[in-house]
């Protein structure tokens, strides 16, 4: 399944993580550059704090906790800017190219990634040692870095799990059982055929979309997608080939809509007009849902995230970063913590469609509520939760799949689907060209 995009909500301007060729091309220089910062004992001083377009839907709750803070710690001054989604990578690189980055910055797993690969982030275990038994072991992992062990650099904040959704009525009218919802994503497909086969073109069973489904289906199928040096895409797999086959098939019978293919649609509005089977796997769209399709909300079930043979749900994750030389590492570390703690990130859940990296906020009783087992939102933060409590790292996209190496992906699919070309062909042609996308990148 696709990562779950965070629908019609100010939060969609915080899932605007994937960078352009910025995240293969680095910040100038090489990891380590910045020298790290060591805690003196003494928290104080004035710190930068920046987030992604919280304002003004958030203003008061990130106010409040930022005051709080500094009644406990009076001799530090929190300095709070919040900026807009448009460009936020961009300027993320301008102020680590310029020295400029924040004490305390709100990042993505992808901006995360950026930014620590060129030693731009302090370590936070470093700083903590102590500090991971306080988050989800998921989104604690999150924030490592390959091939530099146990050190992690950024201190998780709000996270999103990925959910199944889905319309119970079309369900049944397609021969299928409920109670039954698929669990891998070849299980996943054999629902869609039969769907498209009972359907009679009236509904299909999901959005083709394939920038949206890779490289996320192949890797909860386990097709690796980068070798291990993470220099090389290595997807050209039979595997990934008996996607494409699957895809160009399902498309075919209509299991999609054929204009989702090639344009993005508004899968809201066709799950809301009954047209679709599968929703996102988004929490946020399930409260959209209730708002804007009542008659439908009615006939959504929610149930836990299709997988694949690693057994991994998509976890889109925020996070707190630490400037690697921020000269006041104790103030920014402890803010950092205090947004994270619990109470707070259960008080931010509950003004958003979000969950708590804090291992303790996530056993607050309003995530354990299920209601009477009927009513979708209740659910789905129910089974969102509890998914969050065990859950493995996710099918994350590696900073190397930039939007130039999707699109090149989803061009030579696309292709295949439609039938212009064969799925090996398709596969192959698009690793080269991925490849070529990374060599060129690491050029500059």
């Amino acid at each position: 399944m696709p990562r779950s995009p965070m629908t019609r909500t100010v939060l969609a301007a915080l899932a605007a993580g994937t960078f352009l060729s910025t995240a293969a091309c680095g910040v100038g220089g090489g990891p380590g550059e910045a020298h790290e910062a060591a805690k003196t004992g003494k928290v104080s001083g004035e710190i930068t704090f920046r987030t992604l377009q919280l304002k003004p839907v958030f203003t008061t709750y990130v106010q409040q906790v930022i005051d709080a803070f500094q009644r406990k710690y009076p001799e530090v001054k929190v300095k709070w800017e919040d900026v807009p989604g448009d460009g936020y990578n961009e300027k993320l690189v301008a102020d680590a190219q310029a020295g400029a980055l924040p004490d305390v910055v709100n990042l993505s797993t992808d901006s995360f990634q950026l930014l620590g690969d060129r030693g731009m982030l302090a370590d936070v275990a470093r700083l903590d040692p102590q500090i991971a038994k306080e988050y989800v072991p998921g989104a604690w992992e999150q924030f490592k870095l390959p091939g530099r062990g146990d050190s992690v650099y950024a201190y998780p904040w709000y996270v999103t799990p990925e959910i199944l959704t889905y319309n119970t009525d079309l369900f049944r009218e397609a021969g299928l059982d409920p109670a039954k919802p698929p669990a891998g994503v070849e299980q996943f497909f054999d629902y869609a055929e039969q769907i498209a086969a009972r359907s009679g073109g009236r509904y299909s069973a999901f959005m083709a979309d394939p920038k949206g489904r890779l490289p996320g289906d192949w890797q909860k199928m386990g097709i690796p997608i980068l070798n291990g040096a993470k220099d090389a895409f290595t997807f050209d797999t039979p595997k990934a080939v008996e996607w494409v086959e699957r895809m160009k098939s399902l498309y075919a019978k209509g299991a999609m809509p054929r204009e989702s293919l090639l344009k993005s649609d508004d899968i809201n509005q066709l799950y809301g007009a009954g047209k679709l089977v599968f929703g996102p796997g988004s929490p946020g769209f399930v409260k959209d849902i209730k708002q804007n399709a009542p008659q439908v909300y009615a006939t959504t079930r929610v149930a836990g995230a299709v997988t694949g043979q690693l057994g991994h749900i998509g976890i889109y994750a925020q996070s707190l970063g630490i400037r690697k030389d921020t000269p006041h590492p104790d103030a920014a570390a402890e803010f950092a913590k205090w947004v994270t703690n619990g109470p707070n990130q259960v008080a931010f859940s509950k003004k958003a469609t979000i969950y708590p990296s804090n291992a303790q906020g996530l056993t607050d009783p309003y995530f354990a509520d299920r209601g009477d087992g009927t009513d979708a939102e209740t659910l789905a933060r129910a089974v969102g939760a509890e998914e969050l409590k065990s859950a493995q790292l996710d099918a994350n996209t590696p900073v190397q799949w930039t939007s130039q190496v999707g699109d090149a992906v989803v061009r030579e699919v696309q292709k295949a689907i439609k039938g212009e070309q064969d799925a090996k062909t398709a596969v192959r042609k698009a690793q080269e060209e991925a490849n070529k996308l990374l060599a060129d990148a690491a050029r500059r």
